[in-house]
């Protein structure tokens, strides 16, 4: 599903770059002691891995996003530079530390606590918004992710709609998804896993049901969302337009990391969007690069390519 008059340009992805932290145990978690597992370091954020994903894709991509002006902000910024991604817009802040996420994984691979330190995205004000208002002019969509201050957050929406560019918003976390509530009605494309979800429709129960998530993927649809996508973890993608809904099994695979993988479907199924893929064909491409992510230690897929993903097609 591509919007008419869609015009040309580069992606536009605004919104949290850091370190992933991510800790799985080799054994049953014992609480209030120390557990026996594994450790591993990576860049993450969810802007900035949605960005990195699409210029693996080959999509020209702008990242706007705040880091600290410390040795691991510059690593996070030349990397996604040396990966394709436009960087010359982040904003590098003295005096404040990079963001950080640490993650608990079981031994299954599965997200048992999180805990992220996002501080630093507060140098993204409304006044740092608006001073890069040609970005939002020349953009073809606006990705973003509600780890923004709900002030520059606001400030994004209103640049998109004075230049009529479609915006697609990954909630993050259940308690940042009400923010999105207001906007539904200007959103191009929401991606929500199923907590997230039952946050914008309060009294829903989605259960990890198909059923009930294509549903839901409806409501948000009917409160004037373009297009929804709601993540059931192993219980595949639920997807729904104003043309049509439907679900895409998830593919069975070992866990190494669950880190990235949603952040991979909604870039993957932007890009998708943006070449004229139909918006099945889009989803299904967009859960088989979840299920490569879930399979890598890193929170990106380093060699991830259409080509790869044709190969391996839900």
């Amino acid at each position: 599903m591509r919007r008419a008059g869609f015009r040309q340009g580069p992606v536009l992805v605004l919104g949290a770059a850091g370190i992933d932290i991510v800790g799985r145990a080799s054994a049953d978690l014992q609480t209030g002691t120390s557990n026996p597992g594994q450790l591993r370091i990576s860049h993450g954020g969810v802007a900035r891995n949605v960005a990195e994903n699409l210029a693996h894709l080959g999509t020209d991509t702008i990242l706007l996003t705040a880091v600290g002006d410390d040795a691991l902000g510059h690593q996070i910024l030349a990397r996604a530079e040396g990966e394709g991604v436009d960087i010359a817009s982040a904003i590098i802040q003295p005096d404040q530390q990079t963001g950080a996420y640490l993650a608990l994984l079981d031994r299954k691979g599965n997200l048992v606590q999180g805990l992220d330190d996002m501080s630093v995205i507060a140098a993204i004000t409304p006044e740092a918004v608006h001073q890069r208002g040609a970005l939002f002019r020349q953009a073809s969509v606006l990705v973003m992710d509600a780890n923004l201050p709900e002030a520059a957050f606001q400030s994004a929406f209103e640049l998109a709609a004075a230049e009529d560019l479609p915006v697609a918003v990954d909630p993050t976390t259940r308690a940042l998804s009400p923010r999105i509530r207001p906007h539904l009605s200007s959103l191009w494309l929401v991606s929500a896993n199923e907590r997230e979800a039952q946050a914008l429709l309060p009294g829903t129960e989605i259960d990890s049901d198909p059923a009930n998530a294509v549903t839901a993927a409806r409501q948000l649809v009917a409160l004037g969302a373009e297009m929804a996508m709601i993540t059931l973890a192993e219980f595949g993608v639920a997807y729904a337009a104003t043309e049509g809904s439907g679900h895409i099994p998830a593919v069975k695979t070992d866990i190494v990391d669950p880190t990235g993988a949603g952040d991979a479907l909604l870039a993957t199924v932007v890009f998708g969007l943006l070449n004229d893929i139909p918006l099945d064909e889009a989803v299904r491409l967009g859960v088989t690069a979840a299920a490569l992510t879930l399979r890598t230690r890193d929170s990106v897929v380093p060699d991830l390519s259409l080509e790869r993903l044709y190969d391996q097609l839900v």
